[in-house]
Formats: structure tokens, sequence, C-alpha cells
């Protein structure tokens, strides 16, 4: 029986889909698969998921420029379409060349999202994916072609946030 490679989902409003998405790096890292972990739109904020799978052989891209039209973005809209786009042509060479194991495409889902991509473009790194290959998008919303490709979705619910009592991210919780 052959490997077939699978597509991982992390979506929805709660924390926990960067982390999953690093867990399973991590994960394959300690199981001998080689690792490719692309960022799409954080930008370069201190990170420890980076620093982490980095130290565990990783390969770590961060292609985005920073969180779109938050937290003082002040960049202009076709600066991030432009990372977007080179992050998607980025995913769908390093698919192709088929030198991973899995390949993690952390808040992709989010560049649909802030409109820097369209469904159809994920779409099209999904159908670049060789079929021994593991492929893992993040991001906030649902989109329904997605979902319906992916192999298997987990959504991760907000009950609770601290964001929401005035408490900001924390360096080693958050990021």
């Amino acid at each position: 029986m052959s490997k077939k490679g699978l597509i991982i989902v992390y979506i929805g409003d709660g924390k926990g889909k960067t982390t999953a998405a690093a867990g399973l790096a991590c994960r394959a890292a300690g199981t001998g698969l080689k690792v490719l972990y692309l960022q799409f739109v954080k930008g370069d904020w201190p990170s420890g998921e980076r620093e982490s799978l980095a130290k565990l052989g990783v390969e770590v891209k961060l292609m985005g420029r920073g969180f779109v039209g938050i937290l003082g973005d002040r960049k202009p809209m076709k600066e991030h379409i432009r990372a977007a786009t080179q992050a998607m042509e980025e995913s769908i060479r390093a698919l192709k060349s088929k030198k991973y194991d899995l390949v993690v495409l952390d808040e992709a889902l989010s560049a649909v999202e802030s409109k820097l991509l369209t469904e159809a473009d994920i779409l099209e790194i999904m159908k670049a994916k060789p079929e021994s290959i593991h492929l893992c998008l993040t991001g906030h919303k649902r989109f329904k072609k997605i979902i319906a490709a992916a192999d298997l979705v987990t959504e991760m619910k907000m009950i609770k946030h601290p964001y929401y009592e005035g408490i900001l991210a924390q360096r080693g919780i958050d990021f």
C-alpha cells in the first residue's frame, strides 16, 4: 500500500491553528520527514514557532509582510498582494519539487480572507500537491471548495480570549 499525502486544514476563530500546524511540523520532523513551514501573512514579528522549528531542522520561510490592515499596518495593499502571490508561487514550486514530505502553509487561508489571494488560488496550490506529500493550511474562515478537497479539517472555536479583556498577545504563548 502506498502512502497517501493528506490535505490537513486547521480553521476557526479560536487560538491554536498555528500551534497545531507547528506541532504537526514538529512531529513530522521528529520522525525524519522533511518539512517546509511557510508563513503567508505574518510579518517579521518575533515568533517562537519559527525559532523552535528551525532548531528542529524544519525549513522555515517567512513570506508575508505582516498582518493586513491591523496592528498599525500602513503597507500598501499592493505590497501584501505581491507577497501573497510570491508565497503561492513558492508553495507550488516546493510541492512540485517533491523535496518535502510535509508542506505547511500557515495563514494561507487568511490570505484569502484578507483578499490577497482567492479560493481558486488555494485550490491551485492544493492541485499541485503530489499524491505522497502532506499539505497543511491554516486560517479562520471556511471555504466550501477547500473544505471539500481536504482530507482532515479541524475547527478551533473561541470560547473566551484574553484580547477581549485588554490583554495583548504574549511572547511564548501567542507568538
